[in-house]
């Protein structure tokens, strides 16, 4: 193991927690700016100027993905903290690249860095999580994880929602300059939470190979796949709303409330969720999600659909509670099924999961809606909702057959 002291764990997970908030808020912030920052208008947009902001926009995904099993192997063999601190840095490093150029070749090269520096951070802040928390805390302790990684995401989303609304195009570069300085000050205040800390010792062995053929195992895709699909539908969300709100009539200012609401929501229920997993049973706690993702879909194709009288506005809202469930069960879970492996590589699938579930919502989105407008998101949430159905119905009958160790 490449990092594992037990001197305590009150200021390494606070430095985590601190980490994988600014990133995920910075990322936040480029999905929800991204299209009028790299089109040069602010306001609506038709469904032919959704495919190229969609491609760029993949970019960060796309480096995520292809680069975190790297990511998780360093972070096992050198430590975690350093590939941690090296993703800050590089993140903060593009962010003042972005905010530059509006070049479409160069803000698509730097979304590429700056998905691999995401994927870097969170492989090594999931396994420091893991590390740190034992099986009967380990739901507990990746709800607040959970909490503090997607209140990132959709307290960037709402900062850079609102911004659209109010700073002039020509100065959206200012919104850059704000991720960059955010990023700084994360990386400056985890590390001081660390000094003094033991120092990172390195693995002694490790084979790649193995922790490949482990790390892909039938039981920890299972955990992980659903994952795809949910983020596939994150990544709807967030490069479809922005242009999608002026179609049905929503302020802007409206909508990063909603979002601002939602964010506090997430933090609330994350380790309240995370804690029902320990006391229950992940497995259950995975299939009251499942259940909620599979309603918000229902009730977001009803919106497209006939608008948003308040009825289904509400029933989205009420899904959204128990879909959240799924998020601590899940990565306990997987925690648990990477006890006999390198921790960060196994928890890297995860990464690569979320961030290719990202790379498919955001480019299938983008040309359905640019090809047949909002009616060609209606196959795509289908296809979500059976991907969650199945894989989380493949997971109860594993558990049933006790062909797994599951709780």
């Amino acid at each position: 193991m490449a990092s594992t002291p037990t001197d305590g764990r009150s200021r390494p997970l606070a430095a985590v927690f601190l980490a994988t908030f600014f990133v995920r808020f910075s990322f936040g912030i480029t999905i929800a700016v991204f299209f009028d920052y790299l089109t040069g208008q602010s306001g609506a947009f038709t469904t032919q100027q959704l495919g190229t902001p969609g491609l760029v926009s993949a970019m960060a995904p796309i480096g995520e993905f292809s680069t975190v099993l790297l990511s998780g192997v360093a972070a096992d063999r050198w430590g975690r903290y350093p590939v941690l601190f090296g993703g800050m840095a590089a993140s903060a490093v593009v962010f003042l690249a972005v905010a530059s150029t509006r070049d479409v070749v160069a803000l698509a090269a730097a979304n590429f860095v700056f998905g691999i520096a995401s994927g870097a951070i969170l492989a090594a802040s999931l396994a420091v999580v893991a590390d740190r928390s034992g099986a009967d805390e380990r739901g507990l302790e990746m709800g607040r994880f959970d909490a503090v990684n997607l209140s990132g995401w959709v307290g960037g989303f709402a900062f850079g929602f609102a911004a659209l609304g109010t700073v002039p195009n020509r100065s959206l570069g200012e919104v850059f300059w704000v991720g960059a300085a955010t990023l700084g000050v994360g990386l400056v205040a985890a590390a001081l939470l660390l000094r003094g800390g033991p120092a990172v010792r390195r693995a002694r062995s490790f084979s790649v190979a193995n922790v490949l053929r482990s790390a892909f195992r039938r039981t920890v895709l299972v955990v992980t796949l659903p994952w795809l699909a949910i983020y596939a539908l994150l990544g709807a969300v967030l490069a479809y709303l922005a242009p999608a709100t002026s179609g049905i009539d929503l302020p802007a200012t409206y909508v990063a409330a909603a979002i601002g609401v939602g964010g506090g929501l997430l933090v609330l229920t994350q380790p309240y969720f995370g804690r029902w997993a320990d006391r229950v049973g992940r497995t259950r706690m995975m299939t009251v999600g499942a259940t909620g993702f599979t309603l918000v879909l229902l009730f977001a194709g009803l919106l497209i659909a006939v608008g948003h009288p308040w009825p289904i506005l509400v029933g989205l809202g009420a899904s959204a509670i128990p879909a959240l469930a799924y998020g601590p069960a899940a990565l306990a879970a997987l925690a648990d099924l990477s006890a006999a492996l390198s921790r960060a590589t196994t928890m890297a699938i995860y990464s690569l999961t979320i961030s290719l579930g990202m790379f498919v919502g955001i480019v299938a989105t983008s040309q359905l809606v640019a090809a047949f407008g909002s009616p060609g998101l209606y196959p795509f949430f289908a296809a979500v909702a059976a991907v969650i159905v199945a894989l989380t119905t493949v997971r109860v009958l594993e558990a049933r057959a006790a062909t797994i160790p599951v709780r």
